[in-house]
C-alpha cells in the first residue's frame, strides 16, 4: 500500500463519538484517484488547554471483514469472560434450610 496524505483527500463520511475524556472519529476518505476509499479511526484526547494527543488507524476495504470479525470476537470475549466475572458477586455457599413438614 502506498502512503496516504490524509489532508488532501476528500472526506466522504464522518462520525464523531464522545466518550468521556476521549473523542473517536470515524472518517471515510477517497484515495487520490477517487476510485477507492479507506477508513481512518482516530482517538483524540486533550492533554493540555490547547494540545491534543491523537492516534490514527488506517483501515483499507480489503481488511474490513477481518477487522470487524476480530473486533466483534474481542468485544464478546471481554463482555462474557472479563466483565461478567467482575460484575457478578462471588458465590458464597450458604447452608440450605429445608423445613420438615409433619403430617
Amino acid at each position: 500500500m502506498e502512503p496516504v496524505d490524509t489532508a488532501s483527500q476528500e472526506n466522504i463520511f464522518s462520525r464523531r463519538i464522545r466518550a468521556g475524556k476521549r473523542t473517536y472519529f470515524f472518517d471515510v476518505k477517497a484515495t487520490k484517484s477517487a476510485k477507492d476509499f479507506y477508513v481512518i479511526i482516530t482517538e483524540s484526547r486533550r492533554i493540555s488547554e490547547d494540545k491534543y494527543e491523537k492516534h490514527k488507524l488506517f483501515l483499507y476495504k480489503e481488511d474490513f471483514k477481518k477487522f470487524i470479525d476480530a473486533l466483534a470476537e474481542t468485544v464478546v470475549y471481554v463482555e462474557h469472560e472479563l466483565l461478567d466475572k467482575l460484575e457478578k458477586p462471588a458465590l458464597v455457599e450458604t447452608p440450605v434450610f429445608h423445613p420438615t413438614v409433619e403430617v
